[in-house]
Order: C-alpha cells, then structure tokens, then sequence
C-alpha cells in the first residue's frame, strides 16, 4: 500500500485494516517482514518469479519421427520430499523445445528452494488428453535436472542451463546425460515506479463545535465501475485547518496509471468512525504533477444536495502537491541481476564457557556418529543459504576467546590456522577449519565481540573504498553474554554506514538478554559511547533454543530482514543496479 499510513494510533490505521489487524499481521517472522516491506514500498525477499523453460539435443524416442516433450515441475523438501508443482505443454515433434507454459512460484531469500524438472516423451495415443490428467509412468522418461532457485536468480541473465540426466537402471549410480535443460527467471513487478507526495491543505472548515478539525486523507482510484477503491490513507493532523501531511508512497501498479483518475477525500477524524467529509478532488497523478509544477492549489469541491440532485459545490478550501517525485524502486533481485555478492563471514566463540570439548555435554563436543552440535548445525543452515549469493566461495573465518598453542588469548584468530590469510573454502571449509581449530587452542574467554566486528568492518570498509558491488555478512556464534557491551555497541554503530548485516545465533541456555539490546528490532536504535546513533540497523539476534521446535527455522527467523538492510543500504546511499 506504500507508506500511506503513518499513524496506526488514531483510527489512523491503513485501508483495509485496523490497529489489531496491523499488529496480527506481524506476529510470525515471515508476516512481519512481508508487511514491512509492503508498507515502505520495497519488495525485498518476497518475490514472485516467473520460470520460462527450453531444452536441447533430447533423446529421440520415436521410430518415425522426433520425442514429443513434456517437463514436469516439482519442488524438493529439506526431508527429500518431491512436490509436483506444474506441467508444460506437450510440444510436437521436437528435440529442442521452447515451452510456452510459465510457471510462477514465489522465491524467498531466507530459504534454500530446490527444484527438480523431469522430461518425458508423450505418447501419440494420448495427445488428446489434458496434460494434468496424464500418467506419466506410461510415458517415457527422458532424463532429469535439478537445481536451486537461488542458483537461477543469482546469474546475471538470469538464465541458468542444466544436463539431462538418466540412470540405466532404478539400481544405477551411473549417470547418462541426454540433452540440455535452460531455465530462465524473470520477476513478475507490474512497475516498479515509485511516486512520493507531500500534500497540503488551506482553509478548511471546522467541522468540531470547541475545537478545529482534525483532517485526513484518503485516496481512491476509480475501477471500471465508477466505484472508488481506497489505494492509501494519510495519518489524522489533530486541531489543524492547514495540516501537511506526511510523505505518501504510491506504487504505480496500485493505479494503474499516471493517467487514471484517483478521487482524493478530506475528512473530518471522529472516533465514533463516522468522519464528517470536509472536500474532495478528482485528480489523476499526472493533473497532480502539474499542480505541483504551477505551485497553485486546486480548489476542494463538496457534494451538495439541491432539490432533487446533487451539485458540486466549490469551497474556498484548497489542495497542494509540496512535492511530487518519481523514482524506480529496484528489488534486491535486480541489485543480483547487476552483479551484487552477499560475502559471508563466519566467528565462532571458543570461551571455556563452551565446555570441554572432548566431554559430551560441551557445547563443541564432536559427536562420533555424526550428529552436528549446535554450533555446525548455525553454520550449515545459514551457510547452505549465503554461498549462493558469494560468486568465489571463499568465506573469512574466525574463533575468539581462546588461547592458541603457547600464546595469549586472542579474541580474533583465523580458524584456519594461518596467520597471513582468514579465509576458507566452502562451507565445508569452515566445519573442517572449526573442527580442526578445536585441537589447537585451549577454550579461554572473556567473550569480546568488539575484535571481531572491528575486523569484519575493515573488509567491508576496503571492499567499498575499491568499488567492489559486495555487501558483507558476518554470522557469530556464541554460547555467553558479550562482557564488552559498551565496546561491541561502538562497533556496530560504526559499522552502521558500511556494507555489513551481522547476525548473532546464541546457542545453550545462558541469558541472552543484553543480546537484544544489540537487535535495534527489540529495543532502542543504538547509540555510542559518544552518543553517536546507529544509522541503520544491521543487527538480527535469535536464541537457537527458540526455534527447535517451532516451524520457522533458524535460517528463517535470522535472515528474515537481511535483504531488507541490504536494500535500505543500497537506497540511503543511491546506489543503483546497473546491467
């Protein structure tokens, strides 16, 4: 709806909505960042996206002629579940087919969707048939291919190509490729125009007997009807016959166009809900430009009834447009589009806090059998998500609150041993550096999160002194309070005007309160020891406890605002995609 609605207090919630309904909106993690993102007009991890599909040089079934393909769509749960989500048309005849049917499937940044696509040959005798109706175990398969989502929006065509694939046998581990399967991505975003008004009134009347009105606006678009739809209300301005409103965003797909009509209503705030309306305008965007541009207001009219019939009766009050502009509002699938990385930056706390590691109830216990602790379990699930977004792979790995062999104890050391480089390959790097790390230093403490942000700060201040399009995320781990709040609050408020979302996984049952006095998301925006302010906030905070047992997933409740800090990064500072 854009930012129409700035104050939910007063009656003043959003069209279509109340001051409960707002709040029920944002009571899971995937709602509340969903209705944030539509309030501000931005359209961060949530997008629709339509997949287009082609393949080439299939496997040739008919004796007389060319395979008749057909692809079968499915998604892939995290338990190896397969979904069918679509079916293509069945084209004739051909070993390089251009499917026409799309198929739309919403992408959610926080989450790794993995999709498989299965082609087969439909036979002639049932080519009369609606493909949705089709058994495809009397079809013949023609191989397979399988990918993440992830993987296809992050290329800069957006196209990905993949082989077919067909096993000899349902027993076979050898793998025949048959043919080429491209699948291409493109976000389905009606418009992504963006329109930003300042608007104000002059003389208005006093609808109150001991007071001033308390004016308000609400803007309608016109349907095919002639029926208003309301598109975006203002906040209430108490006790004001000259009121100016806050800025309104209004996305161009809302109206349809800079052309269309949009009705334009003051009334008169009552919170009995009857609102007394004061005038009304019938403008459309464009009639509103120009008002802008001639610095006139338009006079307010009221509908009057006289003898049989209404009459528009013309006031003496009037309209003005303050400020008109018109900016595209790129997502964060077009930032990747034109080449923008998520690095991802991992530390992980060694304070004897942690436990004995060679005990079984230490929170790094290495289990024989397999079973990661808590500490693997944070970096697989958020690393399986962000390596798709860092082109290298080549991750910064650090530990902090130990002792390495005969040395002092050190709050920021490279997992890996070295002394000259911190990073590692792949995620399985990290586990491999982190596992090894555990038999060289001695667990320590205190835990000090200040080194760590300090240094992962120094590469996201050198990437964008290079011009580097690379936004930086440093994931720590810990198991404890952090003892130099003061120290970390100076750090993050610092790195606030840097490329750089730190997400914070505490895992074991210590008291992770003060934790979210970091999270600006539960408590005041942060500020300094110099009583400087955050600019933003790039802190996400979850007790890994919290989410074992519910349904939203560590992964998901950590990185459930990250595109959004991405975005309002790229924006505070104008910087823009380019292709």
């Amino acid at each position: 709806m854009g930012n129409c609605c700035s104050d939910v207090d007063g009656g003043m919630a959003a069209v279509g909505g109340t001051a409960a309904s707002a709040a029920s909106a944002t009571s899971n993690q995937d709602e509340a960042v969903d209705h944030f993102l539509k309030k501000t007009g931005f359209h961060g991890g949530y997008s629709q996206i339509e997949l287009s599909f082609s393949a080439s040089d299939l496997r040739d079934r008919d004796v007389f002629s060319k395979s008749d393909p057909m692809l079968v769509i499915y998604t892939k749960g995290k338990d190896g579940t397969l979904t069918e989500v679509g079916r293509t048309e069945v084209v004739l005849n051909s070993l390089n087919p251009t499917w026409i049917t799309k198929h739309t499937i919403a992408y959610h940044f926080e989450t790794v969707q993995t999709m498989l696509f299965h082609v087969f040959d439909v036979d002639t005798q049932f080519h009369n048939i609606d493909v949705k109706m089709l058994q495809l175990d009397e079809q013949q398969f023609l191989g397979e291919a399988s990918c993440t989502l992830s993987e296809i929006v992050t290329k800069s065509n957006r196209s990905l190509t993949l082989d077919l694939v067909h096993r000899g046998s349902s027993t076979s581990t050898h793998l025949r490729q048959h043919g080429k399967l491209t699948v291409h991505a493109e976000e389905r975003v009606s418009s992504k125009t963006t329109i930003e008004m300042i608007l104000r009134c002059s003389d208005l009347e006093s609808k109150d007997l001991l007071s001033k009105s308390d004016p308000f606006l609400v803007i309608s678009k016109l349907v095919e009807s002639g029926d208003p739809v309301p598109v975006c209300k203002t906040e209430v301005i108490k006790n004001d016959l000259k009121p100016t409103w806050k800025p309104i965003f209004l996305n161009i797909q809302q109206v349809g166009s800079k052309e269309n009509p949009l009705v334009i209503e003051c009334f008169n705030f009552n919170s009995s809900g009857k609102h007394d309306l004061i005038g009304k305008a019938e403008k459309s965007l464009a009639e509103l430009e120009k008002i802008h541009s001639r610095r006139e207001g338009e006079n307010l009219y009221l509908p009057t009834l006289v003898g049989h019939s209404l009459q528009n009766k013309v006031l003496k009050s009037r309209i003005f447009v303050d400020k008109f502009s018109e900016n595209v509002q790129h997502t964060f699938l077009d930032y990747l589009a034109g080449g923008f990385e998520l690095n991802f930056m991992v530390a992980i706390d060694f304070t004897a806090s942690n436990g004995n590691p060679r005990l079984p109830d230490s929170l790094h216990y290495i289990d024989p059998s397999g079973r990661p602790n808590a500490y693997q379990r944070a970096i697989h699930e958020v690393g399986e998500v962000l390596q798709f977004y860092d082109a290298d792979k080549h991750f910064p790995a650090w530990g902090f609150g130990a002792r390495p062999i005969d040395g002092p104890v050190s709050h920021c050391f490279n997992l890996n041993g070295s002394s000259n480089y911190c990073e590692v390959d792949g995620i399985q790097g990290i586990m491999m550096a982190y596992t090894s790390a555990l038999f060289n230093v001695s667990l320590a403490g205190p835990t000090l999160f200040g080194p760590i942000i300090s240094n992962a700060a120094l590469l996201a201040s050198q990437s964008l002194t290079s011009g580097a399009k690379k936004y930086f995320v440093l994931l720590i781990i810990t198991d404890g309070v952090v003892t130099d709040l003061q120290e970390t609050k100076d750090a993050i408020v610092k790195a606030s005007d840097l490329p750089l979302s730190i997400l914070i996984v505490g895992v074991g049952g210590a008291d992770f309160k003060e934790m979210e006095i970091l999270d600006a998301d539960k408590g005041e925006r942060l500020e300094s020891s110099t009583g400087r302010v955050a600019s933003r906030d790039i802190v996400q905070f979850v007790p890994l406890r919290d989410v074992q047992a519910g349904e939203i997933s560590v992964v998901q409740a950590l990185l459930a605002e990250l595109s959004t800090q991405f975005l309002m990064y790229m924006r505070s500072r104008d910087i823009k995609p380019t292709t």
